[in-house]
């Protein structure tokens, strides 16, 4: 929200954000320090999505949550009114102390009951980040400590030797941290929502091995260091420079377990079916190539059981896709049902399934536009008059519609250990790949 008040703001428009007022608490509190200008928001109450027209018609006949006025007054007031001089402050806000770079000498207990008060932590045991440590796991990368790798979404820069810092407090190896650093490059993409979301991480490449990271059986379960750890970091430094704190930064409804070690695993790039590429290379990197991709999602649905001969494995992932929004969707698939498809059923390559499935599934249009995801997303396209959407939102509820209109978001990723043909639908849309090499 923020990100295009500013680009409006940028361009000349003035402009007044609204949302629901638990994520205007979260911009009050850190949005200008992250943009550098002010931006003025009214609020609303939650929820919105599912709400019928009359609820939302008195949010806007009632009063903004912020400032107690007149919802529209407030509109048109901060559209047209001057600046006040607290508007006007640069800088950090008012009693704000700046984090020292080194905490004071204490005893460990004491430092882990500060990182905890403060919630540098995900609350489990930590590695406390000493000057030694911190070094140590610096000595893995040629970039310079103060180097700043991701502007994240707030006040907070991500600089290596912070990326280091999180690297020892989940129990990095060394070699884990150019990983580390091409993960915590894309720190400011840290899921947080009103719902659940949460994130995907995807290692291809000979780092695998040379990691550790398990591929195989039980390749997103808790089973392996690299997996863990590499995942872990992710969400301290996620938590850490977004400032993410419970019911501040942090305001998901049921947020989601998956943030623990988000989704972190490698594909099975051997087990892959003959024609079948690795994801990297899929997304137009070299086989040797060491690349992690992130993405960030809501949804993750398990097939209920193997598949069977009646009910092809293509037809039951287009079923399942039903309930997906559509922008986007992830597949994983066992090599057992990677194997099927490509021998069984025909689907010569990744793309083929994609192109399947975003050909075959179908939703009714009432159920597309019940998914809160979509009348946030899609709904404002539609009232532009931009298609497909505008033509969806004039159609019969039961009209049946194909929400994936891109074959190339849809994207296959093999992993497990050949025990079971079972697979996992989710709608985790990976973003463009980071060369781990680059942060040596």
């Amino acid at each position: 929200m923020s990100r295009f008040a500013r680009g409006l703001e940028e361009s000349g428009i003035p402009t007044v954000g609204s949302s629901g007022v638990n994520v205007v608490k979260f911009q009050d509190y850190n949005v200008k320090y992250a943009n550098g200008m002010p931006i003025r928001y009214v609020a609303f109450p939650f929820p919105v999505a599912g709400q019928p027209k009359s609820v939302h018609k008195g949010y806007i006949e009632g009063k903004d949550l912020r400032s107690g006025k007149p919802m529209m007054q407030a509109i048109i007031d901060g559209l047209t009114k001057p600046l006040t001089a607290e508007e006007k402050k640069s800088g950090m806000p008012a009693g704000a102390v700046s984090e020292p770079r080194l905490l004071k000498p204490d005893t460990e207990d004491n430092l882990r009951r500060l990182f905890k008060e403060r919630e540098w932590t995900d609350f489990n045991a930590i590695i406390l980040p000493t000057e030694k440590r911190v070094a140590a796991m610096l000595k893995a990368t040629s970039h310079k400590p103060d180097e700043v790798i991701s502007g994240g979404f707030s006040s907070r820069k991500m600089t290596v030797e912070k990326a280091a810092v999180y690297a020892v407090m989940a129990g990095a190896k060394p070699e884990y941290f150019p990983t580390i650093l091409a993960i915590c490059s894309q720190a400011g993409s840290f899921g947080n929502s009103t719902s659940s979301a949460a994130n995907m991480i995807l290692v291809n490449g000979p780092i695998r091995r040379e990691l550790g990271m398990n591929a195989g059986i039980d390749a997103l379960g808790p089973f392996a260091e690299a997996n863990s750890v590499l995942g872990r970091t992710f969400t301290i430094a996620g938590k850490i420079v977004g400032d993410l704190r419970l019911d501040t930064g942090a305001y998901s409804t049921l947020g989601s377990t998956i943030q623990y070690n988000n989704l972190c695993f490698a594909e099975n790039e051997e087990a892959l079916p003959e024609g079948w590429n690795p994801h990297h290379v899929e997304m137009g990197f070299k086989r040797t190539d060491n690349v992690v991709t992130i993405g960030m999602g809501w949804s993750y649905i398990s097939s209920v059981g193997e598949s069977q001969l009646q009910h092809p494995p293509h037809m039951l992932i287009r079923d399942y896709m039903r309930s997906l929004a559509g922008m986007g969707a992830g597949i994983i698939l066992d090599p057992t049902v990677a194997g099927l498809l490509k021998d069984a059923h025909g689907f010569k390559t990744k793309a083929e399934l994609s192109k399947y499935l975003a050909e075959n599934v179908q939703v009714e249009v009432g159920t597309f536009w019940g998914n809160g995801v979509n009348t946030t997303a899609s709904m404002p396209m539609g009232l532009q008059g931009l298609e497909p959407f505008a033509t969806w939102m004039k159609l019969p509820p039961e009209t049946l519609i194909k929400p994936f209109r891109d074959p190339g978001a849809i994207k296959v990723v093999v992993a497990g250990g050949g025990i079971q043909t079972t697979w996992f639908v989710t709608d985790f849309r990976l973003g463009r790949g980071i060369l781990i090499d680059d942060w040596k």
